[in-house]
């Protein structure tokens, strides 16, 4: 065991890898501990009702990060991996992802503000909705598909937990009541934005990258490039974000806050492994054109390790719900313990989904086959979803989810198997 550490530790790539695993850690750590703060603070002073108004405004402009977000934070990031030596290539990718995340952007703020005006269920509360838009505008000015390319996610650790630091302290500041559940999204957007636009002076100074107006063609390139992403990303939102949307358009906000407790706690469990996904994908992409059969051999080992932990962190929670849900939220979201216990099971199959479809069918370069599976899921799971929320509430929402996400695990191993990756 020493000895493959010291090989390890000895290895540039290896090394370079591990230290973005640990950054990322170190990110999600910060990450978990300063919610950790705030979620039980929100869920008591809030109340089901607010926190659910809430968490449903989250989930409709979910929507409109995914659409300025593009493919992009994985075709970008792969590009920024293979020319990460060749500056002006990348301040070219760089300037052309930027332009077109903005342009994508002003689109979104459209879209939404017809919706909102038009429908009343969303023009009772348009200010909500408003000031959570401004998390697409703060998701738009920091490149973190950038330092992911770079593999210098150390930089994004940092920029993360400043969000994180300050979106605390002036939730303790600011919210005191459920009347002060406007200060929740508008806290959020304001830090998100502040620590956006110094990122781009971070990405100018450390990596000597210049903005340059990039071409229609160029635009053009990158809106190609990240489509089928896209079109995987949209699909994905279907079984992930749009829960709470749906569920909210056919329940009361309250069911939605119980929902979103157990949904919250198992996406956080989730970013124990996403860490050591991030951080390995630019690897992988790299290493499947240098030597596709070591990429095999090194999916195999990674399926097999990240399948194991999320295995067990769910059975762990599986039998802790009703501690953690009392301990994290209260006595009032008594109704979101069984919902939790349906959605163990997630992080297991979201941990092996990750690691088949990102790390084997989109590094090793079948992003196509990829958005297929995705999006046959994403309808697949609608159906589902909205015909389990008829019959069962929010248990239907939640049965639906792990319903899905076994699915893609068969589909990706099926493909891979064909393809002969595993």
């Amino acid at each position: 065991m020493l000895q493959f550490l010291k090989q390890i530790l000895n290895n540039a790539q290896y090394k370079r890898i591990l230290d973005n695993i640990v950054s990322l850690f170190g990110l999600q750590g910060f990450s978990y501990i300063l919610p950790l703060i705030t979620f039980p603070y929100l869920t008591r002073i809030l109340g089901p009702d607010k926190y659910g108004l809430i968490a449903f405004a989250l989930a409709f402009i979910g929507y409109f990060q995914i659409l300025t977000d593009y493919g992009f934070n994985l075709s970008a990031t792969r590009e920024v991996s293979i020319y990460r030596d060749d500056d002006e290539k990348i301040s070219n990718i760089y300037s052309s992802v930027m332009v077109s995340k903005f342009l994508l952007m002003l689109l979104s703020l459209t879209i939404m503000t017809v919706v909102v005006f038009s429908f009343d269920k969303f023009r009772s509360d348009w200010l909500l909705y408003f000031f959570t838009f401004g998390l697409v505008l703060g998701n738009l000015l920091l490149p973190t598909w950038f330092f992911q390319g770079m593999e210098k996610m150390r930089y994004i650790s940092i920029l993360n937990i400043l969000i994180g630091v300050i979106y605390t302290v002036a939730i303790f500041i600011f919210v005191r009541s459920p009347e002060d559940y406007l200060y929740v999204p508008l806290i959020n957007s304001i830090g998100t934005i502040v620590i956006g636009f110094w990122s781009l002076g971070l990405v100018h100074r450390q990596f000597n990258v210049e903005f340059i107006t990039p071409s229609m063609d160029d635009i053009k390139y990158q809106m190609k490039e990240g489509w089928h992403l896209f079109l995987s990303t949209l699909a994905i939102s279907l079984y992930t974000t749009s829960n709470r949307f749906i569920l909210g358009l056919f329940v009361s906000n309250t069911i939605v806050g119980y929902y979103s407790v157990a949904e919250t706690i198992v996406r956080a469990l989730q970013g124990l492994i996403s860490p050591i996904s991030q951080a390995i994908y630019p690897y992988f992409s790299k290493l499947q054109l240098e030597n596709r059969s070591k990429a095999k051999i090194q999916l195999k080992k990674l399926l097999i390790f990240i399948g194991v932990f999320s295995f067990l962190i769910s059975i762990v929670l599986l039998f802790c719900a009703p501690v953690i849900v009392q301990l994290l939220a209260g006595g009032e979201y008594s109704e979101s313990i069984p919902l939790l216990q349906i959605l163990v099971f997630v992080v297991f199959a979201v941990g092996v989904n990750n690691i088949l479809g990102i790390q084997g069918l989109v590094a090793f370069g079948y992003k196509e086959k990829f958005s297929t599976i995705v999006i046959i899921a994403g309808v697949i799971h609608l159906l589902l979803l909205i015909g389990l929320i008829v019959l069962l509430g929010s248990w239907g929402a939640a049965i639906a989810v792990v319903i899905t996400e076994v699915i893609i695990c068969i589909m990706e191993y099926i493909v891979l198997r064909r393809l002969k990756i595993l």
